[in-house]
C-alpha cells in the first residue's frame, strides 16, 4: 500500500514539474523570468527570498482553491495571470541601481500577491485531473513540490542566461534588464488582449 502512495507521490509531482516548465503554457514561465530578471548570480539570497514569496502566494491558493474554499471563474484568471506579468515588467523598468538596499523592496510585494493569481491557475489544472480522490491532500502537496522544482529550473535557467548576456558577451546590465523586460511585456500584452473575457 505504501509504494501504490509513493507512486501515486511521484505520478503528481511529475505533473507539478511539467505543468510549470511546459513550454505551451509559458505564462508562468515569462512571469518567473521578469520576477528575476534584475537579478544576477550574485545575488542568489535575493533570488531566494523573492522565489520564497511567490511560492507562499501560490502554495495559499492552490490549496484553498484545488480543496473548493476559493472558486474564481478561470477565465478571470487566465486574463489576470498576463496582467501580473505585464506589471512585473513594467517596475523592471523602473530599476535604475542596481544595488538593492531596501530590506523588503516592491518585487517581493509583488512576488507574494501575484503568486496568489498563479495558484489559482495552477488549481485550474490540477482540479480536472484530480476527481474525487480520496489522497487529495497528498496529491497536493506532490503536485506542489513538483512546481517547486519546476520553477527553480526556471530560476537556474534565467541566471544562467543572464550571466552568459552581462558578464561573457559584456552586455551593459541596464540595457540587459531593459531590452528584456520589454520583450515580456510585448509578449504579455498580446496574451493579455488575447484574454479579455468578454
Amino acid at each position: 500500500m505504501f509504494s501504490i502512495k509513493m507512486q501515486d507521490f511521484w505520478i503528481y509531482f511529475d505533473m507539478g514539474k511539467d505543468h510549470i516548465a511546459d513550454w505551451k503554457g509559458y505564462d508562468h514561465i515569462l512571469f518567473v523570468l521578469a520576477l528575476c530578471l534584475r537579478y544576477t548570480v550574485a545575488d542568489w539570497k535575493k533570488v531566494l527570498v523573492l522565489v520564497t514569496a511567490f511560492t507562499i502566494g501560490h502554495s495559499i491558493t492552490l490549496a484553498l482553491s484545488t480543496l473548493n474554499y476559493v472558486d474564481i471563474p478561470s477565465d478571470w484568471i487566465e486574463f489576470l495571470i498576463p496582467i501580473t506579468i505585464l506589471i512585473t515588467a513594467l517596475s523592471n523598468l523602473s530599476v535604475k541601481k542596481f544595488d538593492f538596499k531596501s530590506r523588503f523592496p516592491l518585487i517581493y510585494f509583488f512576488a507574494l500577491f501575484f503568486g496568489l493569481i498563479h495558484g489559482l491557475g495552477f488549481s485550474n489544472y490540477l482540479k480536472s485531473i484530480l476527481g474525487k480522490n480520496d489522497n487529495l491532500v497528498a496529491d497536493l502537496l506532490a503536485f506542489n513540490l513538483g512546481l517547486e522544482l519546476g520553477q527553480l529550473m526556471i530560476v537556474a535557467l534565467a541566471m544562467l542566461i543572464s550571466w552568459i548576456f552581462l558578464l561573457l558577451l559584456r552586455v551593459e546590465r541596464r540595457t540587459y534588464l531593459l531590452f528584456v523586460s520589454g520583450a515580456v511585456f510585448g509578449i504579455a500584452m498580446i496574451m493579455t488582449l488575447e484574454r479579455i473575457p468578454w
